[in-house]
């Protein structure tokens, strides 16, 4: 099967979970939430590569203070839907050291990647470390971080689109879906 068709097959068994529109709706709450908060603190804003880019991408223009924007490149999950263990690609190249950081990402689900990046951002001397997430996956055991900033709380379903893949495809997609399996 090449990958047109394996693409289209994850396509073909998934199905609609968040249409655009409310995608949207979540993202620009998000930012008015962060500028209310935000105004103030001059934040190195981090997305977390490769999920959080879209995300970021569309949630950075509805911000209205000043900030730097940089990015890591951490993973768990190499294209697959069960992650393993944590792999640094690239690490933030700005000073972090006393500086307020907010990092941007699009799932929190079972935390370990996120947990990490906190630890090693206070590490670096981060002041303050701040987590904003799309979703927050519902996974019914505790979590070793938790997000400041979360658009919807979901159940523990695979979901892809808006940054997020299924097995390294379908990040393009405006709307989110949901994974049933093969």
């Amino acid at each position: 099967m090449n990958d047109i068709q394996t693409a289209n097959k994850l396509l073909a068994h998934s199905e609609m979970f968040l249409p655009d529109h409310h995608v949207q709706d979540i993202v620009s709450r998000l930012a008015q939430e962060l500028n209310k908060d935000m105004q103030f603190e001059f934040p190195i804003v981090i997305p977390v590569m490769t999920g959080g880019l879209v995300f970021c991408g569309q949630l950075l223009p509805l911000l209205d203070f000043p900030l730097e924007l940089d990015y890591m490149h951490v993973t768990r999950y190499r294209g697959e839907i069960q992650g393993s263990e944590i792999e640094w690609k690239l690490k933030p190249q700005l000073e972090l050291n006393n500086r307020n950081i907010l990092i941007v990402d699009d799932i929190l689900d079972e935390g370990k990647t996120a947990f990490a990046i906190t630890e090693w951002l206070k590490e670096s001397g981060a002041n303050k470390i701040t987590l904003c997430v799309l979703f927050n996956k519902k996974i019914g055991k505790p979590k070793p971080i938790m997000a400041k900033y979360v658009g919807l709380d979901i159940e523990d379903k695979y979901v892809f689109g808006f940054g997020m893949d299924v097995k390294n495809f379908w990040r393009n997609l405006s709307s989110i879906r949901a994974y049933k399996g093969d």
